[in-house]
């Protein structure tokens, strides 16, 4: 290296100093790129890079893993703006994961010639996509709201902000949406958020943290269609060890103190109340516009359904909900029909076992809807015939005495 006045100079290297430009800021450096073969170089890091997602992609479906459409945030959001373009009149499932899991839209279509709006999200109570819906003018349908017991009572909201995400969407996430949906997800067994890498990562076997016990995530439990249409991933009804890990995942909110807000009857009296009272004025809302609503609490069993029994009795949270509301319910525990069904890790339904279980509900939601569709027809009748029956009498009395003014 050497130094030419102020311009120092090496091999493959030249940096003009700020007294070569007197009376100038220093420029920025430059430097030249030495020659060297960059198609090969160019072509090499492709073959390596789609060797690699090869290997990845294989990995994947040896696992048990398939292509599946992935339920982000923009696929909710698209099906949640059906109602605003033009179908606010149809049949729309929330809830959590029990709805999105359960409910089977290809089976409810065959029976009542219409597939409904899956807008169930998992983890999250359904009290907020009611007062959502009770917001949209355009929604005048009907609304079958799921009941989870530990996240309807609580108003636990997992992915809660799907709520704010949909009034805000930027225009970018829609043309991500639709490549991705055309382009990656139909045909890629990774594209899925459990199977990123850095999530693999954290669920390495790794040295524990003293006084921070280890905490399980929930893993993939499920497949998902275009339109949200969901069930149960093979991989938890067939392999036994992956079922134990999702029941040991369950499990830990079965054990140990419960959180602060909940550690007495008192206080979790309390919080139940405030999330009927948010759906006695959600439904009153919904019910002024039209719509026809029924709540639904699907099966649960094993340590869940104990864990439920214990923690949110029925008598405290599901009859004051129905009766607060006077939305019609349907509960497992009163219809025969709905017992009896596999839940493999003790809170959905296996995905033979959800059609079934479709087939049956359907039926049985839909003559709700009828029976209010009834009720309303009959209050209008009775009206009328009040009316009818007070013209009778008027005309009966051609001249009605006058009280005299004494």
């Amino acid at each position: 290296m050497g130094a030419v006045g102020e311009t120092i100079v090496h091999s493959g290297f030249v940096r003009l100093t700020a007294s070569d430009r007197p009376g100038v800021a220093q420029p920025v450096p430059e430097r030249d790129i030495p020659q060297r073969p960059w198609g090969p170089i160019w072509l090499g890091a492709l073959i390596v890079s789609v060797l690699l997602l090869a290997a990845w992609e294989w990995h994947w479906r040896d696992f048990g893993a398939a292509p599946g459409y992935h339920n982000s945030d923009a696929q909710w959001v698209q099906q949640r703006r059906r109602i605003d373009n033009g179908e606010g009149g149809k049949t729309v499932l929330i809830g959590s994961s029990r709805v999105l899991f359960d409910v089977q839209l290809p089976v409810w279509e065959k029976f009542s010639g219409e597939r409904p709006i899956q807008l169930a999200l998992e983890g999250t109570s359904a009290v907020l996509a009611m007062e959502d819906l009770a917001a949209d003018k355009n929604f005048t349908g009907r609304l079958l709201i799921g009941v989870t017991p530990n996240l309807f009572f609580t108003g636990f909201a997992y992915r809660g902000n799907v709520f704010p995400y949909f009034h805000k969407q930027p225009p970018s996430d829609r043309s991500g949406l639709w490549i991705s949906q055309h382009l990656i997800e139909p045909w890629f067994a990774f594209y899925d958020s459990d199977f990123a890498l850095d999530t693999v990562v954290r669920r390495l076997d790794w040295p524990e943290r003293p006084g921070v016990p280890p905490r399980l995530q929930v893993r993939k439990l499920s497949v998902m269609e275009a339109d949200r249409n969901t069930m149960m991933w093979q991989k938890v009804e067939t392999d036994l060890a992956y079922r134990d890990i999702v029941r040991r995942t369950w499990a830990q909110n079965f054990t140990g103190p419960p959180p602060p807000a909940l550690d007495t009857l008192e206080k979790r009296q309390k919080v139940f109340n405030t999330q009927i009272d948010r759906a006695v004025k959600a439904a009153a809302t919904l019910r002024a516009r039209g719509v026809k609503m029924v709540f639904v609490r699907l099966p649960s069993a094993g340590d869940f359904y104990a864990f439920e029994q214990k923690a949110i009795p029925r008598e405290l949270t599901w009859e004051p909900l129905l009766k607060r509301t006077g939305v019609a319910g349907i509960h497992f525990e009163d219809h025969p029909e709905m017992q009896g069904y596999e839940l493999p890790e003790w809170s959905h339904l296996s995905a033979v076992e959800a059609k079934r279980m479709t087939a049956v509900l359907a039926p049985m939601v839909e003559r709700k809807f009828q029976a209010q569709d009834g009720a309303e027809i009959n209050d209008r009748a009775a009206f009328t015939s009040t009316l009818d029956n007070l013209h009778s009498t008027q005309a009966a009395i051609p001249n009605p005495p006058r009280h005299r003014r004494e």
